[in-house]
C-alpha cells in the first residue's frame, strides 16, 4: 500500500518547513570588518577573533544563546569584565614591564586611563542590557 494520501491535500506530503533560518555570513561593514581590522596584532588577539567568529557563525540553540550572552556581557564576571581587567593590567607599570621606560608622570596617566576604562566596563558597563536580553529570551 502507498504511503501517499488517498486524497490530495496541498502540503500533506511535503516536508515540514524548518523555522530555523541559516546563519548569515558576517557583514563586512559590521562584525566581519571589525574582525578583519584586528588581524595580526598579536596571537592572543587572533585567538579572540577566531572565538568571536565561531560564536557569530555557529548555530546556537536557545540555551546556548542565553549562556553565551551571559558569558560575553550579561553578568558581572563576563568577557567584557575580563577585557576591562586586562586593559587595566596592560596600562599598569607594576604589571606591564613594557611601561618601565615611561617617565613617572606619563606612566601614572596611562595607569589612570586603564583604571578608568576597567571601572566603566565593570561598574557602569553594558551588563544590564545583555542580562535583559537573556531574560527576554528565557521568557522572564
Amino acid at each position: 500500500m502507498s504511503s501517499y494520501p488517498w486524497k490530495h491535500v496541498p502540503g500533506e506530503a511535503a516536508p515540514v518547513p524548518s523555522r530555523t533560518q541559516p546563519v548569515p555570513p558576517l557583514d563586512e561593514d559590521g562584525l566581519g570588518g571589525a574582525l578583519a581590522d584586528l588581524a595580526g596584532f598579536h596571537a592572543g588577539i587572533d585567538m579572540i577573533r577566531d572565538g568571536i567568529r565561531l560564536l557569530a557563525l555557529d548555530r546556537l540553540d536557545r540555551e546556548q544563546t542565553m549562556n553565551v550572552l551571559a558569558a560575553l556581557a550579561g553578568t558581572e564576571q563576563s568577557i567584557v569584565t575580563a577585557i576591562g581587567y586586562l586593559v587595566e593590567r596592560l596600562t599598569n607599570p607594576d604589571t606591564n614591564p613594557a611601561l618601565d621606560t615611561l617617565d613617572a608622570e606619563t606612566a601614572k596617566k596611562v595607569q589612570t586611563y586603564g583604571e578608568g576604562y576597567r571601572h566603566e566596563l565593570t561598574e557602569d558597563g553594558p551588563h544590564q542590557h545583555a542580562a535583559e536580553a537573556v531574560g527576554l529570551i528565557d521568557g522572564i
